[in-house]
């Protein structure tokens, strides 16, 4: 378990309220410029998992938390140490494992011996953008302690309660594979992760690209994100998820969204469909895709790409369609064919 926070010095002028021009159509062309030149960032050093980045990037600009899923070897801590790069927030890394305590992530009270009293010792927690390696491996009562965290965006120690300063964003990874040793998330606790992005196997093109990157002129495989620039201030983070609200969503937007989460209730190879709170980050999500592609209104197309990583996590499948090898995606691809899109 460490803490680190990144050093390296700003690389463009001061924060959006300074740079971005008196008008809405200005302050859109600024706050958009700015998330996408995160993502870039994040490009940099993070190959052929496009999808992955601008998904990621959405969740910070929608204030949510994401669970990465794929096998070991993707680039999946990579992204996230890239990402805390390219602002100067906090950063906190938390390695879960099965003996971990719910006190190694939130902190406890300690007695000092100075003074006699009791101080209180922050943890990991306590930073802007929170990674928790393989958060299967650990015992729910330490994922547990990350419900309040996440929802509440506060830590309660001893009875007090101490808010987290914003942003905050919870990165959590896991191994979709390995199983042995596990405690599998509860459904309480997958529906606070805004988005569940799978991360796969890059092309042949890519991975020689990235076999290169790591191999030439390095010894050993350590993650080198040297070359991701520090382009944004936690201020700016905020400026952006307030710009991401004023994004435009039409009612007949609003409509399809609901109409497709109440569509996963009465689906035949579903058993367990979406709550309300699909709804909602389906909305979410889409105002920050908007505003990544410089637009100040949802289209269809914008709730219909983020419903995979918005539902995957949401939806339990019915057992014959487990029984036949179906994913989440297939079955959320054959639903999405059904509802239709608004077209004026």
């Amino acid at each position: 378990m460490d803490e680190t926070t990144p050093t390296d010095p700003p690389q463009t002028p001061p924060n959006l309220a300074e740079v971005a021009d008196e008008s809405p159509a200005g302050d859109l062309v600024q706050h958009s410029a700015l998330a996408n030149r995160i993502r870039d960032e994040v490009g940099r050093v993070v190959v052929g998992q496009d999808d992955a980045i601008t998904h990621v990037v959405a969740a910070l600009l929608a204030g949510g938390h994401v669970l990465l899923e794929g096998v070991p070897g993707l680039g999946k801590t990579l992204l996230v140490l890239a990402l805390a790069r390219t602002f100067g927030g906090g950063f906190g890394r938390v390695q879960f494992t099965p003996d971990l305590m719910p006190s190694d992530v939130t902190g406890h009270a300690m007695l000092d011996g100075a003074s006699g009293e009791f101080v209180v010792r922050k943890g990991p927690a306590f930073t802007n953008l929170l990674l928790t390696d393989e958060i299967n491996r650990a015992p729910a009562k330490t994922q547990a302690a990350l419900l309040e965290v996440m929802q509440e965006e506060q830590i309660t120690i001893e009875g007090e309660s101490f808010p987290l300063a914003p942003p905050f964003m919870v990165l959590a990874t896991q191994n979709p594979i390995e199983q042995e040793g596990t405690y599998p998330l509860p459904e309480a606790q997958l529906d606070r992760f805004l988005l569940k992005v799978q991360i796969g196997y890059p092309d042949e093109t890519e991975e020689q690209a990235i076999v290169n990157a790591v191999t030439r002129g390095s010894v050993g495989q350590k993650l080198d994100v040297s070359a991701v620039r520090r382009v944004a201030e936690p201020e700016d983070i905020i400026a952006l998820q307030q710009a991401a609200v004023r994004v435009g969503v039409d009612d007949r937007i609003t409509e399809y969204a609901v109409r497709i989460v109440r569509a996963t209730r009465s689906w035949s190879g579903i058993s367990v469909g979406a709550g309300p709170r699909g709804a909602i980050a389906l909305i979410r999500v889409a105002r920050a895709l908007a505003l990544l592609a410089g637009r100040d209104f949802v289209l269809p197309d914008d709730i219909r790409d983020v419903s995979y990583p918005v539902l995957r996590h949401r939806v339990v499948l019915a057992p014959e369609v487990q029984i036949e090898g179906l994913s989440a995606d297939q079955v959320l691809g054959a639903l999405l064919s059904k509802v239709p899109a608004p077209r004026s």
